[in-house]
């Protein structure tokens, strides 16, 4: 049974759009990535989970209580108590000392969990001692994973967690969030880190503009029937080409670097060819250049890839899965829809 499921949840802020018809399931004990750049949604649908703001149309069950507009915000104290919610930007009381604030924290919540808090501190390397006035945003941050998780709650909503933590913290921060797993806890991770949700989430949704593009597990969204392909040891890059990644005109990203390449170009509009050209042409998106590599993702018979290839003054050729970030931003080109 899911543990979050939302049908056609839907939050508009006047005329702009947050979400619109947002059907996602998040099943009991798993690790869950919720992935989109800033401005996507993930935030609005965080918080319309929470009951802090009102949806326009649709409804959700959490953790067994079904959610509408009709219902209203207090149906949410129905199951807050046992959710721990890290906000992406925390705002805490300055003049209080870290150690007051998480005590108060937890008498919020009516519970006694100073012994966990001093566990989270520890492996934080939070001082406790300190004034939040005195901390870093790092340590701000810390000072919000233990509100959060101090309490051992049964479901846990973060929301851009990682965000000024150092390597050695982010590693702690996730070992944190694995042993509450193991444990029978529930993961909703936001975040807009790509590698962070391939190695640490089970499933994944991708949000755009509002919408739900992809849900299902890492290994399904990273597995398509397109390939990365980089061609190394390059003598002759095509003029259009020659400039760094960065410096390339989107137009270029196009057709028109892959006839610049060589290449035929079947459909730019998404992952499923159509049209009788399909069968013999090629598709190249996210092409980038950098010193004497051409980098990029190819999706069509193999055989003509090979035959255009063998045309070209390379030194070697490699063939690969393409990264959970490039099947991202495959979902943010302009026509692909769900």
């Amino acid at each position: 049974m899911p543990l979050i499921e939302t049908r056609k949840l839907t939050k508009h802020y006047g005329k702009s759009r947050g979400i619109d018809s947002l059907d996602l399931k998040v099943e009991e004990g798993e690790f869950f990535g919720f992935i989109g750049p800033n401005g996507a949604g993930k935030s609005t649908t965080i918080r319309t989970l929470l009951g802090l703001i009102r949806p326009t149309s649709g409804e959700f069950t959490i953790m067994g209580k079904k959610v509408s507009r009709s219902s209203g915000l207090s149906a949410a104290k129905e199951y807050l108590a046992d959710i721990g919610y890290l906000a992406s930007e925390a705002s805490f009381y300055g003049n209080m000392k870290v150690s007051e604030l998480i005590s108060y924290s937890a008498r919020l919540r009516g519970k006694d969990c100073a012994s966990e808090a001093k566990m989270l501190a520890d492996r934080l390397q939070l001082d406790m001692k300190k004034k939040i006035d005195e901390l870093s945003l790092g340590n701000r941050k810390k000072v919000g994973i233990v509100c959060a998780m101090q309490s051992r709650p049964s479901l846990y909503i973060m929301d851009e967690p990682t965000s000024g933590l150092d390597p050695l913290m982010q590693k702690e921060f996730f070992d944190l969030l694995h042993e509450r797993q193991k444990e029978g806890a529930t993961i909703f991770f936001s975040s807009h880190v790509l590698s962070e949700v391939q190695h640490n989430c089970s499933r994944a949704a991708i949000i755009r503009e509002g919408k739900i593009v992809a849900e299902d597990s890492i290994h399904n969204l990273a597995k398509t029937n397109m390939k990365k392909v980089t061609l190394s040891g390059v003598t002759d890059i095509p003029p259009a080409l020659k400039t760094s990644v960065s410096d390339i005109p989107p137009a270029l990203k196009t057709s028109d670097s892959a006839e610049a390449f060589g290449f035929r170009e079947a459909t730019i509009d998404g992952f499923n060819s159509c049209g009788e050209n399909s069968r013999r042409g090629a598709m190249l998106k996210s092409i980038s250049v950098l010193n004497n590599s051409i980098s990029f993702l190819y999706q069509g018979d193999i055989r003509l890839l090979l035959g255009e290839v063998a045309k070209l003054p390379i030194s070697d050729m490699t063939i690969a899965e393409p990264e959970l970030e490039e099947i991202f931003m495959h979902y943010y080109e302009k026509g692909v829809d769900k």
